[in-house]
């Protein structure tokens, strides 16, 4: 069997493009497009250039099915958030069935929740005296970070941490790990 990813990104896609990269000349495991909800984001420009399939979706439509027949369409079996910042709705959720994977820059449970992506995470950290920080990937449920934990990797973070410098510490993790627990997860080898 061949397993089609739909990657969903809100912002700069550079997790994308290293998933993309990851997976592309992979025979079992095929990115095979992506869904954003942000005409505005860099990560369509990524997507041209990679020449990777896109698909724009309105950040307040609730037209889920319009979607799911779109990813049926397309034969997706799984979806992989990579900075998508929308809730995923209840309907592509049940659809997708512990096919949702997410990934994000911090110790769930710990700074999660709606709101807490980015900087903003990596500012709460750094404001909670934390000695360490990391990634967390996940599958996804109704709620924002809620999901089963399927890996997490831990940073320590040194007294004259920045945020600039932790959020380099947290990408250097993702692009690491993320790919890799994708494969082992689709693959059933976690």
């Amino acid at each position: 069997m061949k397993y089609k990813l739909a990657l969903f990104a809100s912002g700069s896609g550079t997790n994308v493009e290293n998933i993309y990269n990851f997976f592309k000349n992979n025979n079992m495991i095929c990115p095979k497009l992506l869904i954003c909800n942000n005409k505005n984001a860099y990560v369509i420009e990524r997507a041209k250039k990679l020449n990777f399939s896109y698909k724009i979706v309105e950040a307040k439509s609730k037209n889920n099915s319009e979607l799911l027949s779109f990813l049926k369409t397309k034969k997706i079996t799984h979806l992989i958030l990579a900075g998508y910042l929308n809730l995923i709705e209840k309907e592509i959720i049940m659809v997708y069935k512990n096919k949702i994977l997410n990934i994000h820059p911090a110790l769930l449970p710990k700074f999660g929740g709606k709101g807490y992506y980015g900087d903003f995470v990596h500012k709460s950290v750094l404001e909670a005296n934390e000695s360490k920080s990391g990634i967390t990937i996940h599958l996804v449920n109704e709620k924002y970070d809620d999901g089963k934990v399927l890996f997490q990797k831990e940073v320590s973070i040194d007294k004259s941490e920045t945020i600039k410098s932790l959020a380099s510490k947290i990408h250097k993790l993702e692009y690491k790990y993320y790919p890799e627990i994708i494969e082992k997860y689709i693959l059933n080898q976690l």
